[in-house]
């Protein structure tokens, strides 16, 4: 059993490449399909419904740089 506490560093695997994830091959959830959607719509892009967990997020992250929401 590791020494480590993670309540001492809560946040130390919170941002993990959406490539990495066990459940990226799933469909996006309800939450990313609406968040997604309008970005994608401040950005006048076509909205996808079609992408996976992992792939949604990484569009998410492109869309907010886009639209200025992520800062």
């Amino acid at each position: 059993m590791s020494d480590t506490n993670p309540k001492s560093e809560p946040f130390s695997n919170a941002e993990k490449d959406p490539s990495d994830w066990t459940t990226g091959g799933e469909a996006m959830t309800g939450a990313q399909a609406s968040y997604l959607k309008t970005l994608s719509e401040e950005a006048h892009e076509e909205f996808d419904d079609s992408l996976t967990k992992a792939d949604a997020s990484k569009k998410i992250d492109e869309l907010q740089e886009k639209t200025g929401r992520g800062q």
